[in-house]
């Protein structure tokens, strides 16, 4: 993951995202006072989503100190964590939630998305719950040429 934080600190400025946060699923099962982890957060739109949801105790995450600038610009009162991608320096059981949005696709080595995974659990409490949504593998002319041409350094397929 490290080797990526380049790539989002030069794009940082521009990227706009749109994962859907389903609130509503959400609010079946976390209170307002629900400890919530976005890791990936980027420049905190879902933060943004998640405050205006009525939660209180989020926290955003990410490796790339861009994203997290101008997060800091455009959700002022946030609360966030820069770190090395490799890991949560988090206390275990601090979170109800952990969200992860888009970012597997990021992960192209299996063994560091079950690291990741471990980590999430280690930071969730019992009974807490990880918020996975990920981007579907797409078949357009752009992205197939992007599968294709990290398929082989990657040694898989819908990763880039």
């Amino acid at each position: 993951m490290t080797s990526q934080s380049s790539y989002w600190d030069r794009v940082a400025h521009e990227k706009r995202f749109s994962h859907p946060l389903r609130k509503n699923w959400l609010a079946r099962y976390l209170n307002s006072q629900a400890r919530i982890l976005d890791y990936g957060c980027g420049y905190g739109r879902t933060l943004t989503e998640l405050s205006e949801a009525g939660y209180e105790k989020i926290v955003g995450m990410d490796f790339s100190e861009s994203m997290l600038s101008r997060c800091r610009i455009e959700v002022p009162h946030s609360r966030l964590i820069r770190n090395d991608g490799r890991g949560l320096p988090l206390k275990a059981g601090s979170f109800d939630a952990v969200l992860l949005f888009a970012v597997l696709t990021c992960i192209p080595d299996a063994n560091e998305q079950r690291l990741l995974l471990a980590a999430v659990e280690h930071v969730l409490r019992p009974g807490g719950i990880i918020y996975l949504s990920d981007l579907l593998v797409n078949d357009d002319a752009r992205n197939r040429e992007r599968y294709q041409r990290f398929a082989e350094a990657y040694k898989c397929y819908g990763v880039f």
